[in-house]
């Protein structure tokens, strides 16, 4: 085999390794142009017999209609009471159980890390009912305070497995000089290892909300009442008075769901990269 022909295949493997990834990219992105097509169509243009691709007209009804429905507001504010506290909470607790399971040294520690492992490996529709049978006895089921619970150990062992790595990167002769210095345990948490682990505690706060915010399977079992449902929950029942199930409005309203995460997303970019070059600078 020729060398000419050997390296026109390499040339050749670049172009199509770049093919498929735009392929992938543009079958994985149809349902979200779709749903933003659809959510600036005339009302007129949704369900007609041939689709259209374009929008003849921007139309901003659709976007009237999802936000003058009588529950959205309520319910956004559920979404977000819910949400900012399971992140909150999941990243404190996962925070201080990856600084104890890889700076301190007891027993079970290891037993510990596989329990951890293995809760991972559960689907979480397996727990759901048991989940409501025990916060149903405990008089937690259609409360704030019972969903916030489940979303936090449905993410705290990935998020200290994750936060975990973080730590087990950052050399322990910074801590020793801190404590050499007359640094306490509590200073050396706070102002050197938390800085370091910055990077895994905002990786760990998108893995939060994305699991929080999207969720509603356990929203919808736990919360009794309409008035606390979240917006995965309205979103999904999402119909009007006078249409039913208007589609157009269904996708306007899924786009104004999508933002926050999109938005959350962004900020939190930011910060990663910002934390990563703090991180590497103090130590």
């Amino acid at each position: 085999m020729s060398s000419d022909t050997t390296a026109g295949r390499r040339r050749r493997r670049p172009w199509i390794a770049d093919g498929l990834a735009i392929a992938f990219a543009v079958v994985w992105f149809f349902p979200v142009y779709w749903m933003i097509n659809t959510a600036f169509k005339p009302p007129s243009e949704v369900l007609t017999p041939t689709p259209t691709f374009l929008p003849s007209e921007l139309n901003f009804d659709n976007f009237v209609v999802a936000l003058t429905q009588t529950s959205f507001l309520q319910n956004l504010v559920n979404s977000a009471i819910v949400v900012v506290a399971a992140v909150l909470f999941s990243l404190i607790l996962a925070f201080f159980a990856a600084a104890a399971l890889t700076r301190f040294r007891f027993r079970g520690r290891r037993s510990i890390m596989i329990g951890l492992l293995a809760a991972q490996m559960l689907p979480g529709a397996a727990l759901l009912i048991p989940q409501y049978l025990i916060f149903n006895d405990l008089g937690l089921t259609g409360t704030y305070i019972g969903l916030i619970v489940v979303y936090v150990g449905g993410v705290l062992p990935f998020a200290i497995w994750t936060m975990r790595g973080f730590f087990i990167a950052i050399p322990v002769e910074i801590e020793e000089a801190a404590q050499m210095d007359g640094a306490s345990t509590w200073r050396v948490l706070r102002s050197i290892l938390f800085p370091l682990v910055l990077p895994g505690v905002i990786a760990t706060s998108v893995f939060s909300f994305i699991h929080a915010w999207n969720d509603y399977i356990i929203a919808y079992t736990f919360m009794k009442n309409e008035s606390m449902y979240t917006l995965t929950v309205w979103l999904a029942s999402f119909s009007t008075v006078t249409k039913g199930t208007d589609f157009g409005a269904q996708m306007a309203a899924s786009l104004l769901f999508s933002l926050p995460v999109v938005v959350f997303f962004i900020i939190v970019q930011r910060r990663l990269v910002t934390g990563m070059t703090a991180g590497a600078v103090k130590g």
